[in-house]
């Protein structure tokens, strides 16, 4: 039994597979550090292939459930748990074509990310170094209302009125409306949330960035969240290849 659980946990490696051979959902889960409870929950969600039953009602399982489990745990890193279990399903209900067109989606969405990453870089490369320490008075001609400035991202107003709860922007408020108007400064702000919003971010993470920038009088805090990002991006474009390689093993033993 463990030759030939073996055998199913490697890329490439599902070739004769004795499919006679009983595994417990105790081998499964020990094998690849899970429980037998997720191992029951993977079945019924359907990213396992339906297990048999002993006379008894217990399940048993083969060496290509095996090989399923090891692909969807595979796919998980680069497409995550959603689309993982949807092209797993797609597969074990020989739904191919659909399961080739969620794997398609996710290389598109990285590469849309990396599309988003370079818009970042190029942003902080348009924007002025020394206007990051500039003081948060109205300027004239550069001040926005929140309409205007939340049209013009295409974001609600109410997306811009978060980010100031959570201290990534503090616009003025004019004294005779008591509108929020927005300077260069807050406007360069707001760009860099938005932009990073864009990139996965989340707002605990966005806020420190943008105070370091307003305080300390430039960009560079943001270089650091930059390398971190494109060692991410670099890390599923990885991690959809391995899981690339375990599915086209596991469809070649499905046969």
């Amino acid at each position: 039994m463990g030759r030939n659980l073996q055998r199913a946990g490697s890329t490439g490696s599902t070739e004769n597979l004795d499919r006679s051979e009983r595994l417990r959902p105790v081998d499964l889960a020990r094998a690849h550090g899970l429980s037998t409870q997720a191992v029951r929950n993977y079945e019924e969600a359907g990213i396992l292939p339906p297990a048999t039953r002993t006379p008894h009602g217990y399940r048993t399982y083969t060496p290509l459930h095996a090989v399923a489990l090891r692909t969807f745990l595979a796919l998980l890193p680069g497409h995550g748990h959603r689309t993982a279990t949807a092209v797993m399903r797609a597969v074990n209900e020989r739904a191919d074509e659909e399961a080739f067109r969620l794997v398609d989606e996710s290389h598109a969405q990285l590469l849309d990310d990396r599309r988003t990453l370079r818009a970042v870089e190029d942003a902080l490369r348009d924007l002025d170094p020394d206007a990051a320490s500039a003081p948060a008075t109205a300027s004239g001609g550069g001040d926005m209302f929140i309409g205007p400035l939340a049209r013009h991202l295409g974001i609600r107003p109410a997306t811009l009125r978060k980010w100031e709860q959570a201290g990534l922007v503090r616009p003025r408020r004019d004294p005779r409306t008591g509108y929020r108007v927005y300077d260069e400064a807050d406007v360069r702000d707001v760009r860099l949330a938005h932009q990073l919003r864009r990139g996965g971010y989340l707002l605990e993470q966005i806020t420190p960035l943008i105070a370091q920038v307003r305080a300390a009088g430039g960009l560079h805090p943001l270089e650091a969240a930059l390398r971190d990002w494109h060692g991410r991006l670099s890390a599923r474009g990885r991690a959809l290849l391995s899981g690339a390689a375990e599915l086209d093993a596991y469809l070649r033993a499905l046969g």
